[in-house]
């Protein structure tokens, strides 16, 4: 598959809906954007292939389930890992462990876009201090909007776009100089880093005791029953619903 010029600006304008989110999506949908299980999705609908790209985004997000942004900090741009990460892996033909090995160097990348993104950010805010105390209501509202997405889209849209369409034949090339040994090892660590993003899951969640009891129950449904992974996310959608409505039953009326 090959990635001509419209779709690679495409996908560098969808990473940069993803860092921007206001005022274009809200921060709550540009949450989910971030995730390459939704990022790897679109990028599958722009080149023409959303299954293979829902199914690689997936892969791709497991080791970014147990990353949290806390405060400023951003230990892994999972928008990033994503976008590109599917990207290239569908442009490629690579396996999604493959991808999933490609897209978490690219996502410890991503942190120096994110810290430029916000960095200066703080050139407008100083802008509109000043603005403020000459009492320009009307210039507040410019800065707050107008130069920092201008900047954002200039740091990231072209750099993204960039990226895919002049990468992927380097990627091609390199991937064919990988093959054997060195491929077979990509295609373990990307088994291996899944692991590791559920249990930094699992680290949080089993901090409450009562918790253990669900996960088993999930596991058991799977390894054994062989239930779908749709079933298990149903039943326990219906089981957090009762949990939450018995133990915290003033909170639920509210």
């Amino acid at each position: 598959m090959n990635i001509n010029l419209v779709q690679a600006i495409l996908i560098g304008f969808l990473y940069y809906l993803a860092i921007s989110g206001t005022p274009w999506l809200t921060a709550f949908i540009a949450n989910y954007v971030r995730q390459p299980l939704v990022n790897g999705f679109l990028v599958g609908c722009i080149l023409g292939d959303p299954v293979k790209g829902l199914i690689i985004g997936s892969a791709i997000n497991l080791p970014f389930i147990g990353v949290f942004l806390v405060g400023g900090t951003m230990p892994s741009d999972s928008a990033l890992a994503g976008i590109v990460g599917t990207s290239i892996a569908m442009a490629t033909g690579v396996s999604p462990a493959v991808a999933v090995s490609m897209a978490v160097p690219i996502g410890l990348f991503g942190n120096v876009v994110q810290t430029i993104h916000m960095t200066k950010n703080i050139a407008f805010v100083h802008m509109m201090d000043k603005a403020a105390e000459n009492g320009d209501l009307r210039k507040i509202k410019f800065l707050h909007v107008i130069p920092p997405q201008l900047t954002t889209m200039l740091i990231s849209a072209p750099v993204v776009a960039a990226i895919v369409y002049f990468g992927q034949a380097g990627a091609k090339k390199l991937l064919n100089m990988l093959n054997g040994a060195p491929m077979d090892i990509m295609t373990v660590l990307g088994g291996v880093l899944p692991a590791l993003g559920i249990a930094l899951t699992l680290k949080i969640l089993l901090k409450d005791k009562s918790m253990i009891l669900f996960f088993l129950i999930g596991f058991l449904m799977v390894t054994y029953n062989k239930s779908s992974m749709i079933v298990v996310a149903i039943f326990a959608t219906a089981i957090a619903w009762f949990f939450v409505d018995l133990k915290y039953p003033s909170k639920s009326k509210a």
